[in-house]
This record gives structure tokens, sequence and C-alpha cells, in this order.
């Protein structure tokens, strides 16, 4: 029953019983007597309460309503307000649940078409880096190591200075073009990838240990770069930070779905405000439809936990793995030097370098 036929059917009974009772033996007194006056108080209150009650449940979905539109996040989905109550209350809340999955889905797709377009952009800037910045540095190795040849004995350690300076720009151009384009995701799969960026964030003062099987079950492309951008940004996190000196890197299958836990002993989230960083997160699960959660970690610390659906279907092939067994038959050919010989900084090893270039890249 719709709450305006509860409060009109309430008052309408209201008032036929008094109807009822003054044309029949009950009378008032001109002026009104006690007993009277007490009865008619007594009716009055017993109407004002009916009403109460039928407006309190009738209400109540209503005030359900607006504390979970006060509280409601595109980016955390979370439970939907019971649709319960009077046929214009639950009609309300049902239409509610319906705009939100819509404008939920909306932003997982707007999401979607700009963190693939942040991508693409990111697969840009690192070949760029690679084909324009890392190569006139090679080249400017390679100059300097001839004019190291012909200056004389006492210019020759500034011409040294001037060539590890230019090597460690290389390296830095390198490093920023791997963690923008993570190739050794598209060569070896997740589970190296994962592994190398532990590798990437374990220096001076934190050490980032990795607990991730081969065995893993077969994911999407989109979901294997969420969970690594994600790891990445958790890392980031910590390492920027969190003044944690010890960080895990977790990944491991679940009934129907994987979980990736990053967890650090560093200060915690305190009151600090989400920022981008983890609202990108929030985005990038969003679109793929997992759920993200930040938490303290016991005792101390923060943990990042992810967990992506995954549906049944066959292994995946061993080359998405990221654990193939080499070849027997293939042989490495030495690395060359780059102390001794400058134009070993202009190689590309395309397991190392992501910037190099490979038809179709993935986005």
């Amino acid at each position: 029953m719709s709450l305006f036929w509860r409060i009109f059917s309430l008052n309408a009974a209201g008032l036929v019983v008094a109807t009822a009772l003054l044309l029949g033996p009950v009378t008032v007194s001109t002026p009104v007597l006690p007993h009277e006056a007490l009865i008619l108080l007594a009716g009055l209150t017993a109407l004002l309460a009916g009403n109460a009650v039928v407006l309190r449940l009738g209400l109540t979905p209503l005030h359900r309503l607006g504390r979970a539109m006060s509280t409601a996040d595109l980016l955390v989905p979370g439970a939907r307000p019971e649709v319960a109550g009077p046929a214009e209350a639950a009609e309300l809340i049902a239409t509610y649940n319906t705009m939100l999955d819509r404008l939920q889905a909306e932003r997982a797709a707007g999401a979607g078409r700009a963190l693939q377009a942040q991508e693409r952009e990111r697969h840009r800037i690192a070949r760029e880096l690679h084909d324009e910045v890392g190569q006139t540095l090679t080249a400017v190795l390679l100059q300097l190591k001839r004019v190291s040849d012909r200056v004389p004995g006492e210019l020759r350690e500034e011409v040294s200075l001037a060539q590890e300076a230019t090597r460690a720009g290389l390296d830095e151009i390198r490093r920023i073009a791997r963690r923008l384009r993570p190739g050794v995701l598209e060569e070896l799969g997740l589970a190296s990838a994962l592994r190398a960026l532990t590798a990437e964030f374990t220096h001076h003062g934190l050490t980032v240990a990795h607990h991730v099987p081969g065995d893993l079950p077969p994911l999407t492309p989109e979901a294997e770069l969420v969970i690594y951008r994600v790891a990445q940004e958790s890392l980031t996190n910590t390492a920027r930070h969190a003044a944690a000196d010890r960080a895990d890197l977790t990944l491991r299958p679940l009934p129907g779905g994987i979980e990736l836990l990053v967890r650090d002993n560093g200060t915690g989230l305190g009151q600090t405000p989400e920022g981008a960083g983890i609202r990108g997160m929030r985005e990038r699960a969003l679109l793929i439809g997992a759920e993200i959660h930040l938490e303290p970690a016991p005792g101390r610390g923060t943990d990042v936990r992810l967990r992506i659906p995954v549906p049944a279907g066959p292994p995946p092939s061993a080359d998405r793995q990221g654990d193939a067994t080499p070849d027997p038959d293939r042989t490495t050919a030495p690395a060359a030097d780059p102390a001794t010989d400058p134009t070993a900084a202009s190689a590309v090893d395309p397991t190392t370098d992501p910037t190099a270039d490979r038809p179709g890249d993935r986005t």
C-alpha cells in the first residue's frame, strides 16, 4: 500500500469512529465536562500517534536512501540501499539504484577510454625518449670517447667525468622509459614483470620482497596491465611517502579470482585524503570489475588489496607466464661493458629495454 493511502485510511478511520460516537449515545456537553475532555484528548492522541507511526514507517526508507546518497562514491562500489517500504519509496530507491548502476557503467567506460589514451601516450613518450633523447646521448658518448683519445692528459679526467654524467643520464632515461612502458610485461608476462618491478624498487633503505607463483590463472591483457600499474603505484607511494624499510608484494590465486597484496611497514594511511594516485588505482580497478581496498596492515603500515575476478577458462600459454623454460640450443652473446665501450649504451635488448620498436604495441 502506498504512503498516501496509508495516511488517508488512518485519518478516515479516526474521523469515521469519531462521527459514529457523536451520532450514537456519546454526547458532548456545553461547556465540556472534564471526563468528556479527557475522552476527546485520548482520541486525538490516538489519532496523532497513529499518524506518527505511519509516517515513521513510510519515511524510514527515504532516510536510509538519503544516507546512502550522501556516502555514495562511484569509485568505491558498495551495497545498494534495500528496496523496501511503501510503493513510492520503493520505486524511488529502485530508480536510484538503477541510476547508480548506469553512472558506474558510464564512469567505467569513460575511465577505460581515458586510461587507454594514457597508455598510448606513455608508449609514445617512451619511444621518443629512446629514439630521440637516448640516441642523442649515445652520440654524445661516442663523441666524448673520441675526444678523450685526443685531449691532453690534464683534461682527460674532466672528459671522463662528462662521460660518466652522460652515461648516468642515459641510464635514467632508460629507467623512466621502462616505467612508462612495461616492456617486460609484454614480452615475458605478468610474473616476470612483477619480479622486475620489486627489484627496481629495492634500493638503499627499502627492501621489496615478492611472492609471485608461476602457475597463475589466465588473465586478460587489460587485467595484467591493471595489476602491474596498481603494484607500481603502491610501491611508488611506499617509497615516497610511507617511510618504510620493507615491503612485500604477493600475487596469489583465490577461488574465482586472483589477489594482489602490497604490504609495507611504514607510517600508515593516517588522515591524509586520497590523492590522484589512489583514485587512479580505483579507476583502473573499476575498469576490469575488480575490488581494491586500502587498510592498515597488521602491526603498522598499509595493505593495498586488489581482487580481480577470473572466469574459468583454458590455461594461458607458456609464453605469457613469464617463467618459460630457456632454450638450451639458444646461445647468448657476451654483453659489452659500458664502462669501456660507450657504444654498449646504445644496444637495445627487448627483454630489458621496453622502448625498443615492436610491431603492434598493445594499449
